[in-house]
């Protein structure tokens, strides 16, 4: 298997979809069996509304458990790999503060993996533009950043690694 079909997460990433699998598999599938059930007691399955509702539901939840089947099998478990880097220097679980030169403005970002990526939260993917951008630079520098917007000019002012 290549690493592009890879997802890079935590440990406790991997951990959280493991669980959720579990609940899965066991909890809520059992409550969507119980809702096709009764939902067949009901009679005539041709114009019976809960029972579409419920088989809906199963497809749904049969997806989602072969969604996090794929993610834990493919899961490659990263931290900050890069430890020989210097310690300014952004790598994956760096993070980042920087000031977009244009706008004047700061933002701090976490680099995470794809499955921990939450941009609304500042932890961005290694993977996304601005994570590509950033990662190999240290602090200090100022970096061009080529985004689908257009490009972005960032000035690194902080590396935090753990």
């Amino acid at each position: 298997m290549t690493n592009a079909s890879r997802f890079k997460m935590s440990q406790d990433r991997l951990d959280a979809l493991k669980e959720e699998l579990n609940y899965l598999e066991t909890v809520r599938e059992k409550e969507v069996a119980e809702q096709i059930k009764e939902a067949r007691s009901f009679g005539d399955l041709s114009e019976n509304s809960e029972y579409d509702e419920a088989k809906t539901e199963q497809g749904k939840l049969y997806s989602k458990i072969a969604e996090l089947k794929v993610l834990i099998e493919n899961a490659e478990i990263v931290d900050n790999i890069d430890h020989d880097a210097p310690k300014d220097t952004v790598t994956l679980s760096s993070v980042v503060r920087v000031r977009d030169v244009e706008d004047d403005f700061e933002e701090t970002y976490e680099i995470v993996g794809s499955q921990e990526a939450n941009p609304k939260a500042g932890r961005i993917s290694d993977d996304s533009p601005v994570g590509q951008g950033l990662i190999g630079h240290r602090a200090g520098e100022t970096v061009v950043v080529h985004a689908p917007a257009g490009d972005l000019t960032f000035e690194i002012l902080s590396v935090e690694n753990a």
